[in-house]
């Protein structure tokens, strides 16, 4: 896509990272909750701009932004280290977070946003990058798959009232 770009995000992008975190994450898992004050608490929490702003200025993480036409329709974050028992490699990097809004899904830029993402890991000499994807996530899990992603193992997490169950999915790099 022509008018894509990517890039690192920075604090000052904090409050963009935030808000493209509360609308994707309420358009891929808003469905699963039966009590919205659950969704809200945990964006309070978690995606809040002040949250992010220290997320983004922690040396463990890297963030990314993707624009089309200047506007922000994705970002990514790449824990540089996050180790998990379902993985051997204690050294391994974690894509933690990798969203795009919902009318961008169609428009071929998660891949781009994933690899910015995997050079970022190959130039930190990692060998294994691990991610967690809900079970019923059906289209992120065959975009893993295309792009070299196994499973290894899976994990529940909660938010409220709401469980949900996760594969946990590996790629190696030689």
């Amino acid at each position: 896509m022509e008018n894509l770009t990517i890039r690192k995000a920075t604090i000052a992008d904090a409050e963009i990272v935030a808000i493209l975190a509360q609308i994707t994450f309420d358009e891929t898992f808003g469905d699963h909750f039966r009590d919205r004050n659950d969704l809200i608490n945990y964006f309070n929490t978690t995606f809040s701009a002040a949250k992010i702003r220290s997320g983004i200025a922690k040396e463990n993480n890297v963030f990314w932004l993707a624009f089309v036409d200047e506007m922000p329709v994705g970002y990514a974050k790449l824990k540089k280290y996050s180790p998990i028992s379902a993985v051997e490699d204690v050294n391994c990097a974690q894509l933690q977070k990798i969203y795009l809004r919902k009318d961008y899904l169609n428009q071929q830029i998660g891949t781009p946003l994933q690899q910015a993402m995997f050079d970022e890991v190959i130039d930190l000499g990692k060998k294994t990058l691990w991610l967690s994807v809900l079970k019923t996530n059906y289209r992120a899990l065959r975009f893993y798959e295309k792009h070299g992603f196994i499973t290894v193992g899976e994990h529940l997490f909660s938010v409220g009232k709401e469980t949900f169950d996760f594969h946990i999915l590996l790629k190696s790099f030689n």
